[in-house]
């Protein structure tokens, strides 16, 4: 149960952080999040995020969603569109 709440909260901070960082609401950058899949992937990683620093759980997501919108667009380029 503690561990439920130790995820809730290091997700809630990742999506402050973002919305934070990006100028956008709070719901939007949740939206992000499920839409790359950070929330299930911050629970995923929990073991190792949570023995960082809060802030880390940001930059995991910052991460993920850049790495994706790069390949996104590599493969967009390379198909020609």
């Amino acid at each position: 149960m503690q561990q439920y709440r130790d995820e809730n909260l290091m997700l809630v901070a990742a999506v402050e952080r973002y919305a934070q960082k990006h100028r956008i609401p709070t719901a939007s950058s949740f939206d992000i999040f499920r839409k790359y899949g950070i929330n299930t992937l911050i629970r995923k990683h929990y073991n190792a995020l949570h023995t960082q620093p809060l802030d880390e759980s940001y930059y995991f997501a910052e991460d993920i969603i850049n790495r994706t919108e790069l390949a996104s667009s590599t493969k967009s380029n390379l198909n020609g569109k």
